[in-house]
């Protein structure tokens, strides 16, 4: 099978696939390429709640594919940011799902993400100063918002590889999960997201991911909704709520 992202809506939870399995997942130019429509096609989608990005099989995504950088890598760096800008923008929650390498292209996918449950075992590196390359200023700033100046210049100075469990010390990752029970807690998680208001999701994500002039925008929305009544209704009825307002 040709390198590709693939993709599946069930439940209200879209998951997409890095597939690329002869280069541990490893993301092509055309793979970049096809992320950001990829995307607008699925947050048009009604029937999608939440996003998981996952890899295929026993790896998440080890980076760029290295043969798409020897002759235009500022192009190929650029296509790159243009996906996770998308994967930033995604207007509902998005969660990646790691398992093994996740690594230079892998880790700026990962940390485009809402949320990054890993299983135990998993690495995580950003290698450009293996390569000469210059670390885009956006993807720099997201690490720095993720895991502080310090941690963003451990892993950028030196390229090295941190384990699971650093990763979670440092805040690159959510949860740890015991090998063989991250499908399960992603399937659980996910349920509970697709079970949430839309509204809290959508504003509680523009205002995480620093949006100050908006303030109104959500009390309106909030406000012609009804998903307030109908969750207080609920609570009081000890139903499920039924929340009405769609991204």
């Amino acid at each position: 099978m040709e390198p590709q992202l693939l993709d599946t809506v069930a439940e209200g939870v879209a998951t997409v696939v890095v597939h690329h399995p002869a280069k541990r997942n490893a993301m092509t130019a055309g793979m970049w390429r096809a992320l950001p429509p990829l995307l607008d096609r699925l947050a048009a989608d009604p029937a999608v709640r939440a996003l998981v990005l996952t890899g295929e099989g026993g790896t998440f995504c080890a980076g760029a594919d290295i043969s798409t950088l020897r002759e235009s890598p500022g192009e190929a760096q650029q296509w790159a940011v243009l996906a996770e800008e998308a994967l930033a923008a995604f207007p509902k929650p998005t969660l990646a799902a790691i398992r093994g390498h996740c690594v230079g292209g892998g880790s700026q996918l990962a940390a485009a993400c809402d949320l990054r449950f890993a299983e135990e075992g998993s690495l995580f590196g950003i290698t450009p100063a293996k390569l000469g390359l210059v670390y885009p200023s956006s993807s720099t700033r997201r690490l720095v918002s993720l895991v502080g100046p310090a941690t963003t210049k451990y892993l950028l100075f030196s390229g090295e590889l941190i384990d699971a469990e650093r990763a979670l010390r440092t805040g690159l990752v959510d949860e740890v999960l015991r090998e063989g029970e991250l499908a399960q807690r992603v399937a659980k998680f996910t349920r509970v997201l697709v079970s949430r208001s839309q509204l809290t999701q959508a504003a509680a994500k523009e205002f995480a991911n620093g949006r100050t002039d908006r303030d109104s925008h959500w009390a309106e929305q909030a406000r012609r909704s009804g998903d307030t009544a109908e969750g207080v209704a609920a609570f009081l009825e000890r139903r499920q709520p039924r929340f009405a307002w769609r991204v």
